[in-house]
């Protein structure tokens, strides 16, 4: 089996030097072990991807050394996909319409009889204001679609979710990575799996992308630890294979924070306008120095 990899940033905003240090790691990887590095653009976000960005992002990744085999996978362009995957879930009785809005949702949750409110990787956990137990007639287009995560849990027979963690969890979590369902129900809850504006989501598009490029090691950031059980339990729904995954530290700024897209003095840009150079970089992001 090929070792493949990859980076898969969103055409929103410019790289900055996390981006930057998830990127090289993904491909020094791939060439540790004589495999492939493959970047892909997840552009389902229409209201906030450009293309100038999406631009910057392959003229930063060459700058900085590293090659991928073309064309590139775009999201948007695989809308078909995460619809007929939705079908499926829909006609498994897996899925759920909800008109919930943000506030109806923190409303709900802090209701005197919620008690506090609990924080999963979506934020709020959906209190199941719109949930139902069976689904009668077609998919309906143009709403919110959450996974009934109690229906997921009796479809799988109560199948722990479990991964292979080759890097580190926030709490130095490794090795074989195994999810409870009652905190998965009480501490995730129903995700959304289809926005009304993208008709899906960045749960089930990153699932099904990674299964159609192959990837067999996903390497990502420790912010994403807690959503990584949502796409395991996406995959054995969906019949697809699981990658191990690779959390790594984030690179911060000064006062701890992780970097956002917003913070333009840590983007690779600047970087190379001040006259860096691609070893430099790596040198920031404490990463092994390249003659490339």
């Amino acid at each position: 089996m090929t070792f493949i990899t990859r980076f898969a940033p969103s055409p929103t905003g410019p790289l900055h030097l996390g981006h930057a240090y998830s990127a090289i790691l993904a491909h020094d990887m791939a060439r540790a072990q004589g495999g492939v590095f493959l970047l892909r653009i997840e552009d389902i976000d229409t209201s906030r991807s450009r293309l100038d960005w999406e631009a910057q992002i392959y003229d930063d990744l060459t700058w900085l050394g590293l090659t991928w085999p073309q064309p590139t996978l775009r999201q948007s362009d695989r809308l078909p996909d995460y619809r007929a995957a939705l079908d499926t879930l829909w006609r498994r009785g897996l899925l759920y319409p909800c008109t919930c809005t943000r506030r109806d949702i923190a409303a709900s949750a802090s209701a005197p009889q919620e008690g506090a409110h609990v924080l999963g990787p979506d934020g709020i956990v959906y209190p199941g204001t719109c949930r139902c137990e069976v689904n009668h007639g077609p998919m309906p287009k143009g709403q919110a679609l959450r996974l009934n995560m109690r229906a997921a849990q009796n479809f799988l027979h109560d199948a722990q979710p479990t991964f292979t963690e080759t890097g580190a969890g926030p709490q130095s979590e490794t090795g074989q990575i195994r999810a409870n369902w009652t905190e998965i129900i009480n501490g995730i809850g129903d995700i959304v799996l289809a926005r009304p504006a993208m008709g899906t989501s960045y749960h089930l598009s990153m699932v099904l992308d990674d299964a159609a490029q192959n990837i067999t090691l996903v390497p990502r950031g420790t912010d994403l630890f807690d959503a990584t059980v949502i796409h395991v339990i996406l995959q054995r729904l969906l019949d697809l294979p699981t990658p191990h995954y690779h959390h790594h530290r984030l690179i911060r700024d000064d006062a701890g924070k992780r970097l956002a897209k917003r913070n333009d003095a840590r983007a690779i840009s600047k970087y190379r306008s001040d006259g860096a150079t691609p070893n430099d970089i790596r040198d920031f992001c404490g990463l092994p120095e390249t003659s490339l």
